[in-house]
């Protein structure tokens, strides 16, 4: 590196005073344009100090157009809405169930205002923030009894807690599950004080193995539903019902894990073997944990129906406070428990359940109209209708497809892969997924509305989106900086 290169680099308040950065402070702070000039800088003059070749230092108005994009990205939010083209309807990492228009309309209306949270407004008395809920749910379930819960985690912490801390919880080595982010059903029964005694094996579980695990130090029988793996062959399970007489004869409370839970027969939507939260109470389990946005496809939280004894215990012990939820998710969850009360209205208002009764030909029909326009676009070669099939989940629900149609793009001079990014972080963000150098766009999670939408998001890439921005460049791309 020549000795003299470092003093070529702008200083600081040459590039403040560009007139691109100059307007940039009347939008933003002050403060925010000199940190991200200072940072751009250092980049430049630890580059110039490492490079082995000659090198070309970027001009004053290249500087200041790369820190007026660092300054408008670092503005844009981190949580952004997606289009969910990656066919996977509960997508863990995009939020897993997209809420109702009703949900939305609730939290919009007890967010801009003060609400009646735990405030009864017919006696003027201070209420529990669950009664929110609690009556919905135990019409939707026939249970006694109701709790909801920060997730189903911590549904399940907070009943172990409860019920079992101190003793043992007899659970079949089959059930000992393990989900998205480590969590693993021994360790979480560990941080509750909760004790696992496990029984049978991988593949068989008997009613008599149960029975045997049984004694003095026994708090609670506990069967899991398996949601993202499937155990087939040489197997055999106890029945619910089978569990809850061993419970009833020994006096022991049977908790039911049925993971992503559902009001509704999910057979109907192709995705069968799905428990129903109301035949896990019929069956007689004292305590039904499920989640309430995955198959429910209400807002992120935890539900605990049972019987009132349990749940009066598990509402009463001192997690309940840290795994509480608040005024928004109590007014997401109840709008669409309400929409519930009418299954024809769940099926159509529910944005997971609408997308699962959208009809095969329907998707075909979308995706044999899309693929002329997004082939017209400069930045795609082909664009293809393809049937595939897509996923109910990712982690959970994993082995649940249903068939679908895609959109195959080809792009033109690009590579796949800077295609996907660049619609991943364009406006509004699309997600596919790459197959065999082609990006897949699964219509089986796109809402109807967003159609226009995947459209205008791949014509605005051009014809090459741009790639990452170099901090210098090497003397033979462009011509050195003038003395």
């Amino acid at each position: 590196m020549p000795a003299n290169l470092l003093r070529h680099i702008p200083s600081v308040n040459e590039l403040i005073e560009h007139p691109q950065l100059r307007a940039l402070r009347d939008k933003v702070s002050h403060s925010v344009v000199v940190s991200k000039v200072r940072a751009l800088l250092e980049e430049v003059r630890e580059e110039a100090r490492q490079a082995t070749a000659d090198i070309r230092l970027p001009n004053v108005a290249e500087l200041a157009e790369r820190i007026a994009r660092r300054v408008k990205q670092s503005d844009e939010p981190r949580l952004r809405p997606v289009i969910n083209a990656t066919g996977i309807l509960l997508h863990t990492g995009l939020g897993r169930a997209p809420l109702a228009e009703e949900a939305v309309a609730e939290m919009t209306a007890v967010a801009r205002d003060y609400a009646s949270l735990e405030i009864d407004l017919r006696s003027g008395e201070r209420s529990q923030r669950g009664d929110a809920v609690e009556g919905l749910l135990r019409e939707l379930t026939g249970a006694e009894a109701a709790v909801v819960v920060n997730n189903n985690a911590g549904a399940t912490v907070l009943t172990l807690a409860a019920l079992c801390a101190g003793k043992e919880v007899v659970v079949s080595r089959g059930e000992l599950i393990e989900i998205g982010g480590s969590y693993r059903l021994p360790d979480v029964m560990g941080a509750s004080g909760a004790r696992l005694r496990e029984v049978g094996t991988t593949n068989k579980t008997r009613l008599a193995d149960y029975r045997d695990a049984v004694g003095e130090q026994t708090a609670a029988l506990m069967a899991v539903h398996t949601s993202n793996y499937v155990v087939v062959g040489f197997t055999e399970s106890v029945p619910l019902a089978d569990l809850v007489c061993l419970g009833r004869e020994r006096n022991l409370p049977v908790i039911h894990d049925i993971g992503s839970g559902a009001l509704l027969d999910f057979a109907e939507f192709g995705c069968p073997g799905e428990p129903l939260a109301r035949d896990s109470v019929k069956a007689g389990a004292d305590v039904v944990l499920f989640s309430g946005d995955k198959l429910l496809g209400g807002p992120q939280c935890g539900i605990i129906v049972g019987r009132r004894e349990p749940l009066a215990a598990i509402l009463r012990h001192p997690l309940m406070r840290a795994l509480r939820v608040d005024k928004l998710t109590l007014a997401a969850l109840a709008a669409t428990l309400r929409l519930y009360r009418t299954p024809e209205a769940a099926r159509r208002e529910i944005p997971l359940l609408a997308l699962l009764t959208t009809s095969v030909e329907n998707l075909r029909n979308r995706a044999e109209r899309l693929a002329p326009q997004l082939a017209a676009c400069s930045a795609i070669a082909s664009a293809d209708p393809l049937a595939d099939v897509a996923y109910l989940g990712g982690g959970s629900v994993p082995t649940q497809q249903v068939p679908t149609w895609c959109i195959a793009l080809s792009p033109r001079n690009i590579s796949v892969e800077r295609l996907a990014a660049a619609l991943r972080t364009g406006t509004p963000c699309v997600m596919g997924r790459v197959r065999q150098d082609r990006l897949l766009l699964d219509l089986r999670g796109v809402m109807p509305r967003h159609d226009v939408d995947l459209v205008s998001a791949v014509a605005a890439l051009g014809e090459a989106p741009p790639a990452a921005e170099p901090v210098v460049s090497s003397a033979e791309e462009q011509p050195a900086i003038a003395e």
